[in-house]
């Protein structure tokens, strides 16, 4: 079954995704007059191809990600440095579960694909489940270790064939998506299955 995905701010950027792979780009009034029956799912804002994130191993393997049911505990930020260290050393098995809720907050900020070396079982394993890429780190690394790096690392245009994989961030134009940042988004889309809406 088709599945049209069309953005307010961008409808001559509309995405046909067939399966896990896209079908078309184009004209929002193109596509879904081609193909009348497609399932439609409208956003607000623009539909981008979606941000590699360059810091795979910083966020998914020195970062800790606390489970909700441990916000007493931890809170509810991520946790970095020596005390992220000393919970995976006390505790190997959390970094397994980290890393899958690391690859959760990655989602809700636009990230298709991740770069860097994992050099952990449990990471490249959450990576891989999740369907996210895995790209070449930049020789300039944007400022510090952030879910919302800056500069963004936007991927290459979508064009059809290529695997469904993009996201949609709620602002105007691109400008504001820089200026504003990734925490914007309102939707990804990895190997065509919807991982993140925003509530």
């Amino acid at each position: 079954m088709f599945t049209l995905h069309i953005a307010e701010a961008s409808p001559e950027s509309a995405v046909l995704v067939d399966g896990d792979t896209i079908a078309a780009v184009g004209p929002y009034e193109e596509l879904a007059a081609a193909h009348p029956g497609a399932r439609v799912r409208r956003w607000p804002g623009i539909l981008t191809p979606g941000l590699l994130n360059p810091y795979g191993p910083e966020i998914l393997e020195s970062t800790y990600h606390p489970d909700p049911r441990e916000a007493d505990t931890f809170g509810t930020a991520p946790i970095g440095g020596e005390r992220a260290r000393e919970l995976f050393r006390a505790e190997p098995a959390r970094l397994g579960a980290s890393a899958r809720r690391g690859v959760q907050r990655l989602f809700a900020h636009g990230t298709v694909a991740v770069a860097g070396e994992l050099r952990s079982r449990a990471a490249l394993d959450a990576v891989r489940r999740a369907g996210l890429a895995v790209g070449r780190r930049p020789e300039r690394l944007p400022g510090p270790v952030s879910l919302s790096p800056t500069p963004l690392v936007l991927l290459p245009p979508l064009s059809p064939g290529a695997p469904a994989r993009f996201a949609v961030f709620d602002v105007p134009d691109r400008a504001e998506l820089v200026r504003r940042g990734a925490a914007t988004c309102v939707a990804t889309v990895v190997g065509g299955r919807l991982v993140y809406r925003a509530r």
